[in-house]
């Protein structure tokens, strides 16, 4: 595939967007990779097309944003740090949906050692202050993730799509760990409803539009004090795709 750079990537941030996710699994994704190459772009840096991040999710002591997505608020928020590795970039995130389906992401840059506390640095603490809208309750590390991530963009610059597989958790209050190693999460961004080929692409592959967090689906596989009722059937669908049986932390015997 032809590369595109992480500069040239960068008028395609789509802060301000339209999410749709794509559940598969690896099979999957290799009976659709050589169809990309006519109408994508693959995001490169420093020679690398598979990059590795790491994020690490913040939340109450009674996990509220993770129950606000479970009980379906439309207008939610999840606060998070994020390590691209390769470029050695770290950032402090908020992230909101809106009841219109929209997703608006604020971020700043922070330092590595700041890692893992959202208040240590001023500058992040009063980013925090004016950004958080769900909770005044100090946020604190919960669910933490390993993934790696394939980025396209097409031709036309008017959408991006990112690529995650290899997902991997660690729950900073339980100490429990989990991975879906086998897992595909596509997602397609786009500023607004325009026409999609990668979407066609999915379509003819059978893959199917659904929601699915990674903070949720990690929350669930590692955290025995939450409700799930709402994520069950989330997590049949996963085990369909995969052939696996995983289980959700509260209902293991």
């Amino acid at each position: 595939m032809v590369p595109i750079s992480l500069e040239k990537m960068s008028t395609v941030k789509l802060m301000n967007r339209v999410d749709s996710k794509f559940p598969t699994n690896r099979e999957t994704l290799l009976r659709m990779a050589p169809l990309w190459g006519e109408h994508f772009f693959v995001q490169e840096n420093e020679g690398q097309r598979i990059a590795n991040y790491r994020t690490l999710y913040f939340d109450t002591p009674d996990a509220l944003t993770y129950t606000m997505h479970h009980n379906r608020r439309l207008r939610r928020q999840k606060v998070r740090q994020r390590i691209y590795v390769e470029s050695n970039l770290a950032f402090c995130e908020v992230k909101n949906k809106k009841n219109t389906g929209r997703t608006k992401k604020k971020r700043i840059p922070i330092p590595m050692e700041a890692w893992g506390d959202l208040y240590q640095l001023p500058e992040m603490a009063e980013f925090i202050r004016e950004k958080v809208w769900v909770t005044d309750q100090p946020l604190s590390p919960r669910l933490e993730n390993a993934f790696q991530r394939i980025t396209l963009v097409n031709k036309a610059k008017t959408e991006r799509i990112t690529i995650d597989f290899g997902i991997r958790f660690h729950n900073h209050l339980s100490g429990c760990d989990a991975e879906v190693s086998d897992l595909v999460i596509i997602e397609v961004k786009q500023d607004g409803s325009l026409p999609s080929k990668f979407k066609d692409l999915l379509r003819d592959a059978h893959v199917q539009r659904k929601g699915l967090s990674k903070y949720c689906l990690g929350m669930l596989l590692t955290d025995e004090h939450l409700k799930y009722n709402r994520f069950k059937q989330k997590i049949r669908y996963v085990n369909k795709l995969t052939n696996q049986n995983y289980q959700i932390k509260s209902l293991e015997q």
